[in-house]
């Protein structure tokens, strides 16, 4: 199988990074509404249920996307640590701390500050994560440390092996997710469990082109399939259910290969929508980082979605919390000392 370096291809995976990096800033705007099953009214929440159904992709794409990039590319380990987990862990450290001080601000007046409280605070927030957010760093910091031996097995796999792990992959997600396991041998697949599936499939749908009409209607498969049965669940436990919503769901799979292959098949022609998209690229991962602590202080400063409605208020939100953060990484960026530590 011919490598995308070797076909020096990936300004799809550009543009599908900066549909991902929008898509997750507005998971996070909907998804506090989606929650309100029950609690808002019927059609203020299927417009929530449904936006949170289309933009579950997000988190999956990014790791088929570092799967795509990544595993083709020859690997010394040594380089690879400095290189790849350093500019990780740098970024993380900076927002973690940025969070913990941002914890720290919101406590109580009559809170009692000492060295020992406040380092306790601060360790247990390095350990569980600052902000909720973070939790895809400490995962995809995992996944950089295994990366290198994953890369090492898909260049000398056949693409009869890749698609036999896949497969024992998506039985495991199938297994781990299903009634069915109480009426199974229990054969132990967590082994082939997890985001690292992600990785192997984004290399593999890379290097393979699926038909347009199927990946739309893959994506749009998984997108009706997500929001109807969520319903059907949350009305069955008389609240809301999120097991479809859930990165391992099979709706959520189904809609990033759709949404994945799609992408290999659309290419940006005018020049301004592509110096739009190197900026988002450029900034992405500072953007992911900042984007909670903006959302933050917009709904802190009125910016209310209930006061402009849902089908205003979700455009919008997502529109200035996004345009913000970029704004304020690509300053952040400009300072010598900070370029390396935002992301």
């Amino acid at each position: 199988m011919q490598t995308l370096e070797e076909k020096n291809d990936t300004a799809w995976l550009d543009n599908l990074r900066v549909v991902a990096t929008i898509a997750v800033v507005l998971l996070h705007v909907v998804a506090p509404l989606a929650l309100k099953f029950g609690k808002i009214s019927n059609a203020d929440w299927w417009i929530a249920n449904s936006i949170d159904s289309l933009v579950r992709f997000c988190v999956p794409v990014f790791v088929m996307l570092t799967g795509a990039l990544l595993l083709p590319r020859v690997h010394t380990l040594e380089s690879y640590l400095k290189k790849r987990v350093a500019r990780i862990i740098l970024p993380f450290l900076f927002w973690s701390i940025i969070y913990i001080l941002h914890f720290l601000t919101r406590l109580p007046s009559n809170f009692e500050f000492s060295l020992q409280t406040v380092s306790k605070i601060a360790g247990n927030k390095l350990l569980t994560g600052a902000s909720y957010h973070l939790w895809y760093i400490y995962m995809i910091i995992g996944i950089y440390l295994i990366l290198p031996i994953i890369g090492t097995w898909v260049k000398k796999a056949s693409e009869k092996e890749i698609i036999y792990f896949l497969g024992l992959w998506l039985l495991s997600v199938i297994v781990s997710n299903s009634s069915i396991k109480d009426y199974i041998p229990d054969f132990n697949l967590k082994y082939f469990s997890g985001f690292i599936g992600y990785l192997v499939l984004g290399y593999y749908l890379s290097l393979r082109t699926l038909n347009v009409k199927i990946a739309t209607a893959m994506f749009c498969f998984g997108i009706i399939v997500c929001a109807f049965g969520t319903y059907y669940l949350s009305i069955q436990k008389g609240s809301l259910s999120v097991e479809l919503y859930q990165y391992f769901s099979l709706p959520v799979i189904i809609s990033s290969i759709g949404i994945f292959s799609l992408f290999k098949n659309l290419e940006l022609k005018k020049s301004y929508l592509v110096r739009i998209r190197n900026l988002i690229n450029k900034n992405s991962f500072g953007v992911y980082f900042i984007h909670i602590l903006v959302l933050f202080y917009l709904n802190k400063f009125g910016l209310n979605i209930a006061d402009f409605g849902f089908v205003i208020g979700i455009p919008l939100l997502t529109f200035l919390c996004f345009s913000i953060s970029l704004v304020i990484i690509f300053l952040l960026k400009k300072i010598p000392f900070l370029c390396v530590l935002v992301g």
